[in-house]
């Protein structure tokens, strides 16, 4: 059995090294992990060094046997509760709702943690092998048969909201460790609780925090904001070099001059940029010669912009901006024959940034908005399609997850006045240059 935990602990020693080493966007979920793997490795420590001594109980002083098996069973307690509050985490990013039990999961922690300093500890010795027994292993056990409960119950009782994926990596990770549990009850000098506790740490690894599979999933963005990018519509395109043919007929050459300027400058700022985080100001920029375009198009259609000059400097995803005005407009103002406005303010809210793009437009039809606000919802299970309105704002959606964290991204709301406005609510960090 020592054989068994000395390969476990080198086992998750290397897969420590891989995951720490990779880049990664540190959410609550990565970050809970990345504690419970740290756990993990020193609970194994702590269970190999038990399993020497309780088998040489005539050269190890009990007063020693008994500090390596509190501080055993203590690690323990605090790798069941990581467990709990990862797989909580999983459930609350998937259906967005806080879990109830997170109070009653760190008081029963604590509990835990009193057992494994105070109560006694007795150990039977076998010709098969040594082990501990007694109220303090009743009850250490008994500990992690209610945190398994809990996970067990969180799970199933928002099955259906929860992506298959992570079902199945919860699902066999938690039947692991009940099988293991039950073995370990039906045969104590067995010694396996390691294993169970590593199968569950490999579960979620290879399963959710994976970095080849997180490295995918970037990529994966990265190629969607290229996509977004190419899919500016060519009639947009088209119609605007035919208005400046048009002008040149009509007037002298300032006026084409000007415009052909504002194109030269879209399209320009449009390509030049290949990071992920651009400073507001670009991004700024980068709408403004899009909307001069428009408005001089459209003559009734006119933009304003409220921008707090101290976030300038802020960071935010590139091209996130022009989608959602052209949105605006395709959906809203289009129907108005491009008569309206379309207001942009930004501003601090909190240690956050929040980008209001507000239109008045037709408003969204019967069932729209709910259609949105689904999709918007449950970004990582909607299939971004080649052709269709909600490709831009699915987008944007997924990049502000995936680079700015689950806490932020886009919504929509209905104005009282007609017409909506998307939100945007994005961390407040400032550009290192």
């Amino acid at each position: 059995m020592l054989r068994m935990e000395i390969a476990l602990i080198i086992i998750l020693g290397f897969i420590a090294y891989m995951y720490y080493s990779a880049e990664r966007k540190h959410t609550k979920l990565h970050r809970t992990f990345s504690v419970l793997l740290l756990v993990v490795i020193v609970h194994l420590v702590f269970d190999a060094v038990t399993i020497y001594t309780v088998n040489h109980l005539e050269q190890v002083p009990i007063a020693v046997n008994d500090a390596f098996h509190r501080v055993f069973v203590g690690t323990m307690a605090g790798v069941l509760y990581l467990f709990y509050r990862y797989i909580a985490a999983v459930v609350e990013e998937e259906t967005k709702k806080k879990m109830i039990f997170d109070w009653p999961a760190k008081i029963f922690l604590i509990v835990l943690e009193i057992i494994a300093l105070v109560f006694p500890i007795a150990y039977i010795q076998t010709p098969n092998g040594n082990y501990s027994a007694g109220a303090y292993v009743i009850a250490s056990y008994g500990g992690v048969a209610i945190y398994l409960a809990l996970c067990a119950g969180i799970l199933i009782w928002n099955w259906k909201q929860i992506d298959p994926k992570k079902k199945f990596a919860i699902g066999v990770a938690l039947l692991v460790e009940f099988l293991v549990c039950g073995l370990q009850g039906a045969y104590p000098t067995w010694l396996i609780s390691g294993m169970g506790i590593t199968l569950m740490t490999l579960s979620f690894y290879l399963t959710l925090e994976n970095p080849d599979i997180l490295r995918a999933e970037l990529t994966e963005q990265k190629m969607s904001m290229l996509y977004l990018k190419s899919q500016v519509n060519p009639h947009f395109l088209y119609n605007t070099l035919d208005t400046i043919r048009i002008q040149a007929q009509l007037n002298g050459d300032k006026k084409v001059a000007d415009l052909l300027m504002r194109l030269v400058d879209f399209f320009r700022i449009s390509v030049k940029v290949d990071r992920q985080m651009v400073a507001l100001d670009d991004e700024l920029e980068l709408l403004e010669a899009y909307m001069d375009l428009m408005c001089y198009r459209y003559p009734n259609l006119h933009c304003e912009y409220d921008i707090d000059p101290d976030l300038g400097g802020s960071l935010v995803p590139n091209f996130i901006l022009q989608p959602l005005v052209e949105n605006s407009l395709l959906h809203g103002l289009k129907n108005k024959g491009y008569r309206g406005e379309v207001v942009i303010t930004a501003k601090k809210e909190g240690n956050a940034i929040e980008i209001l793009i507000r239109d008045s437009g037709s408003g969204f039809t019967d069932g729209r908005k709910d259609i949105i606000d689904e999709m918007l919802l449950h970004y990582d299970k909607k299939q971004a399609k080649l052709e269709g309105n909600s490709t831009g704002i699915l987008n944007v959606q997924k990049r502000i997850k995936l680079l700015c964290g689950p806490k932020y991204g886009l919504s929509y709301m209905e104005n009282e006045t007609g017409g909506v406005t998307a939100r945007l609510l994005l961390p407040h960090e400032e550009d290192a240059k």
